[in-house]
């Protein structure tokens, strides 16, 4: 029996209930919904569907207006249906897959478990999602054929967004339930799998939340305020800028309250079990209602002036008040700044000499002494702990891994001079002679095992290939400070960017030529991706405005079209070139990014989390990289060849308002909504897979017997398409929601889109578009509001409306 999940329930409607239920639901899985009746029913609310599922469809609801968004699309909420647990449990005897997500209560649990148990069909698997229950005492009393198919399934919120699947084994679940829930998460639900033992709190939480109680314990002793915590574990140390206490705002002081006191009563022989209890003044926060976002005010609270002026506050522990503060000024900090790579800029805070570094050092050794000491109990290597940090807690760096950065040795050595206890399987691995818990060993990743006492490999799924192990073993063929050729194997080459935020400049429109020339005569195709990090991370985050605005601002505008016309150009030769291209987007797909996707590729293979769009009037600008000619090939390419007599309008008008209103694409779902993806393009949930995956799609087509587009003149809609869109922007001006530049511009972006001056209908070649494109393109940059419009989004970062 080959084992699918063609339905899933999930018992709960909560925060993490209906997220659980909204990421199934974009992975295409049917999805029941389940939750209580209400207690507080009149008795004519008793006999009322609506009434009996009200706490359901409230849980449904809230996933359907959270921002931002649980859906891949809002047309996934079309795979949910709602019930209770009264008229509706017989429908989990049609389920492959059960995960109960209620209230953290043994009884209430064991009590469910039990039900499910009587109607189950057999070989269903049914998990949980409990944080802090043990699951062999949540399954007591079950049957054997129950628990051999009963399983930990530990999310992280918010669903969508967080890479992090802890797997607990029950002391019976079969090994084939574990590797098809593994394998079913990582490529269907696209998580990061952590094997996690069953014990509180599991892997990430264990770790991530003594981290937060001891900083914040260290906080109160040391004398520092907030923002000094966060402005040292926030992107300095290579954690998110939502560092400590605004995360904590984000999740709920009454949350990491609770999950610190649950850990705190079940480790009761955890020497560092201290460590999990909040300083007082936490609980009289909660006791205040100061939960953070939830109601508004925690540790940070925004105040608004009668002017509307937005006053930034953040609370005083001492005094329970909250005032307003500044940037913190700590010498480590500003040596951190100075530093150019993470480990560098770690060794500068912990290792100076301020209260800041002094604070920092305490907090981090603590938490890598304690992650240690964690080894076998939690998760039987390092590696787990490290992933679960990264994937759960978006940490760049695991504890491991920070403590590779820092210097294992040199750490070491002030634990100890510092009179900290230092692990002893730490301490062995240095006295056996080896300094590091990570090390390449012929070019393939490496960590030490506690328990041999030897570097094993570090497991990475078949499906994915790593450009970083794979430039290790020396298959870069050719490189520049801005790109790189990358031999994935089998003939096939990643054309891989590394430039700021991967956006495209002159040294990579150069290489890309070049890369070109290379798999002609040496490969049979090109995938074109990367694998920065971040979340959501950049693909290819536009071109480079800096260099372009410094061009116009000196008038060199003749050298600002040989730059886009050699652009054009390159996009032109991977399109028509006599090898497979396929595209590997990401994250920020913007701009210059998205015209490589829509102008080079054969096919795209995008993650799911895809932020596309052609957003460069934001900036007073048009797509002039061939954005404007390939959205509409896109658009009308799939209109068989034997229908003459078409509507161009239907796809004129989508195409145009992509581009006018700078449309960006909130999933991949969405980008195929909007047309950026056509239906030859696929979608993966895990960005680990998604060079493999492409990879594939390349040799598919090799496989197929490749033979390139031929080029042909295109069909453009003409004056018609001008006087349409003119209409509508008269309305959108003389209602004020839009500007009178705003309209100059989107009338200029209409002439190019729909071929310029020509008859209605008319075929034309693609190189008329990309002339119009270059001519709007220099006329834009002649405009003094398209120059101040560019200049502020340098200077802040944020679009200016003029």
């Amino acid at each position: 029996m080959v084992r699918k999940i063609r339905k899933a329930a999930v018992i709960g409607s909560g925060v993490m209930g209906g997220g659980i239920a909204a990421l199934l639901a974009s992975a295409g899985v049917k999805t029941v919904l389940l939750d209580i009746v209400p207690f507080d029913l009149t008795d004519d609310e008793k006999k009322n569907p609506v009434a009996r599922n009200r706490i359901v469809k409230a849980g449904l609801d809230t996933v359907l207006m959270t921002r931002p968004a649980l859906l891949m699309q809002p047309k996934d909420a079309d795979l949910i249906t709602i019930g209770n647990l009264e008229d509706d449990f017989q429908q989990l005897a049609e389920c492959d897959w059960i995960v109960e997500v209620v209230v953290e209560n043994l009884k209430i649990k064991q009590a469910l478990l039990k039900r499910i148990e009587a109607v189950r069909k057999a070989g269903a698997i049914v998990s949980s999602n409990t944080s802090g229950i043990p699951l062999r005492s949540m399954s007591e009393g079950l049957g054997t054929e129950f628990k051999q198919h009963f399983l930990g399934t530990h999310f992280f919120n918010p669903v969508r967004y967080m890479k992090l699947l802890e797997i607990i084994p029950g002391e019976e679940t079969l090994p084939e339930i574990l590797s098809f829930m593994a394998d079913f998460g990582e490529r269907m639900l696209g998580k990061g799998i952590v094997w996690a033992k069953d014990t509180p709190n599991f892997v990430g939480n264990r770790i991530g939340v003594h981290g937060m109680m001891k900083a914040i314990q260290l906080m109160v002793e040391e004398g520092l305020s907030i923002p000094e915590v966060d402005a040292l574990f926030g992107p300095a140390m290579g954690r998110p800028k939502t560092a400590m206490f605004k995360t904590a705002d984000l999740v709920g002081l009454d949350t990491m309250n609770h999950v610190a006191q649950n850990t705190y009563e079940l480790i009761p022989d955890d020497v560092a079990r201290d460590d999990f209890l909040p300083p007082a003044f936490i609980q009289k926060m909660i006791d205040a209602k100061m939960l953070g976002k939830k109601t508004k005010v925690g540790f940070y609270k925004t105040d608004l002036t009668p002017e509307w002026k937005k006053i930034r506050k953040v609370i005083n522990p001492a005094t329970l008040t909250h005032e307003e503060y500044g940037k913190p000024d700590l010498p480590c900090l500003a040596a951190a700044k100075q530093a150019k790579t993470l480990p560098e800029k770690i060794k500068a805070i912990v290792y100076g000499d301020d209260k800041g570094a002094r604070f920092a050092w305490k907090a981090l050794a603590s938490n890598l002494i304690y992650s240690a000491n964690r080894i076998p109990e939690i998760a039987d290597t390092l590696v787990e702990i490290d992933n679960a940090m990264k994937w759960g807690y978006n940490f760049e760096m695991g504890p491991f891994e920070t403590w590779d950065a820092i210097g294992v040795k040199t750490a070491v050595q002030k634990m100890e001079a510092d009179g900290l206890k230092v692990p002893e399987n730490v301490k062995n691995m240095l006295a056996a002679g080896n300094e590091t818990f990570y090390k390449l060993q012929n070019g393939k990743p490496t960590y030490y095992d506690f328990a041999t006492g030897t570097y094993q490999p570090v497991r990475l799924s078949p499906h994915m290939i790593s450009l970083s192990v794979l430039k290790a073993e020396n298959k870069t063929v050719k490189t520049c400070p801005s790109a790189s050729l990358v031999d994935l194997g089998d003939d096939v080459f990643c054309l891989e960017f590394h430039s700021k935020m991967n956006a495209i400049n002159g040294e990579i429109v150069d290489f890309m030529a070049e890369a070109m020339d290379y798999v002609n005569d040496f490969g049979a195709g090109l995938v074109i991706g990367n694998q920065a990090g971040g979340m959501p991370g950049a693909f290819c985050a536009g071109g480079d405005l800096a260099y372009m605005a410094g061009l116009a601002k000196e008038g060199k505008y003749a050298d600002i079209d040989a730059f886009l016309k050699k652009g054009q150009m390159g996009m032109q030769k991977v399109r028509y070139s006599h090898f497979p291209v396929v595209a590997a987007p990401y994250g920020l797909a913007l701009g210059g990014g998205c015209e490589v996707c829509l102008g080079a590729a054969d096919r795209i293979v995008a993650h799911s989390e895809l932020y596309m769009g052609l957003v460069e009037i934001g900036v007073g600008l048009l797509p002039g990289g061939g954005g404007c000619l390939n959205l509409w090939k896109k658009m009308t390419a799939d209109i068989p060849e034997p229908v003459t007599d078409v509507d161009l309008a239907k796809f004129f008008i989508p195409t145009f308002m992509n581009i006018a209103m700078a449309r960006v694409s909130t999933s991949a779902a969405d980008a195929r909504a909007a047309g950026f993806l056509g239906p030859k393009d696929r979608i993966v949930f895990n960005r680990d897979h998604q060079i493999g995956e492409a990879k594939k799609d390349v040799l598919k087509m090799v496989d197929e017997g490749y033979a390139p587009p031929v080029k042909r003149p295109i069909r453009v809609f003409g004056p018609a398409g001008q006087g349409m869109v003119n209409a509508e922007l008269f309305n959108m001006q003389s209602a004020k929601f839009v500007s009178e530049y705003d309209v100059f511009l989107a009338k200029r972006i209409a002439f190019v889109v729909s071929g310029g001056e020509v008859r209605e209908n008319s075929m034309i070649d693609e190189e008329v578009i990309l002339n119009l494109e270059r001519e709007a393109f220099i006329d834009f940059w002649k405009q003094e509001k398209t120059v101040a419009r560019v200049e502020h989004m340098l200077t802040t970062g944020k679009p200016l409306r003029n």
